[in-house]
């Protein structure tokens, strides 16, 4: 029969032996992967929210995935314990100040525990010991919070553009000083004036100096002024003169104590 032909048993035994092959591939990719063919140890963590962790998802150490995540386990209403086999090899760089924090691969890839080197301890984790951690930050208050911040920018831009408006149709002072032509020349003389009454101010000023009624005056007041910074410098001297006697003294007595 066609059943039990030579070549519909060749075609048989490659179809198993194929099976087979891909069978016991898969089963060394899977194990590879979640290290069932290496010496683990074990690390634990609690967290108040995983953040949609999985069973088998990466656990990372320096960027280098070195494990696996073993257990999820909920406590109680405040803590998840979370277990994690790592590779032996690796235990010896982990220390019992590393701490465990949750990432993602990518934007919305899987999430990942990883765990950071340390902050200088020498004391290597043991197994199945527990350290500490870092809590995830939730995407949705992240939204939450962009949302907030895009709102009030919108707000802002909508009030910014009514005041925009309102100066282009020459409301208030401001659209006024810019549309009203007449008023923005009227501020310009006021500017111009107030120069011109500041220079005159100064001219009245030093011809009075040269008055003869006021002439007493100022001359009194220059020689206050002349007065008082010869004062100021003649003192200056003294001082400086003291100093240089003190230092003179200091060296003499120093000399006869030689």
């Amino acid at each position: 029969m066609e059943a039990h032909s030579p070549q519909f048993k060749f075609r048989l035994g490659l179809f198993i032996i194929i099976g087979l092959t891909l069978f016991v591939l898969g089963i060394f990719i899977i194990g590879k992967q979640k290290n069932l063919f290496n010496p683990v140890f074990a690390l634990r963590a609690n967290f108040k929210n995983v953040s949609g962790l999985q069973v088998g998802n990466t656990i990372r150490f320096s960027g280098i995935n070195v494990g696996t995540v073993d257990q999820i386990q909920i406590i109680n209403d405040s803590t998840v314990k979370v277990k994690m086999l790592i590779k032996k090899e690796v235990q010896k760089f982990i220390k019992v100040d590393s701490r465990a924090s949750i990432g993602s691969e990518g934007i919305i890839g899987d999430k990942v525990i990883v765990i950071s080197q340390g902050n200088g301890s020498d004391k290597i984790v043991n197994d199945n010991q527990e350290i500490h951690v870092i809590e995830p930050i939730e995407t949705d208050a992240i939204m939450r919070s962009l949302q907030v911040t895009a709102d009030n920018a919108a707000l802002a831009s909508e009030d910014i553009a009514g005041i925009v408006n309102k100066i282009n149709k020459g409301e208030g002072t401001l659209g006024r000083l810019i549309q009203d032509r007449e008023m923005a020349d009227n501020i310009d003389k006021t500017i111009v004036n107030m120069k011109t009454s500041t220079k005159k101010l100064d001219e009245n000023m030093e011809a009075a100096k040269h008055n003869f009624l006021l002439r007493g005056f100022f001359k009194k007041k220059e020689k206050k002024e002349k007065e008082a910074k010869e004062q100021a410098a003649k003192k200056a001297k003294e001082a400086e003169d003291a100093k240089a006697k003190a230092i003179e003294k200091a060296k003499a007595e120093s000399g006869k104590k030689k």
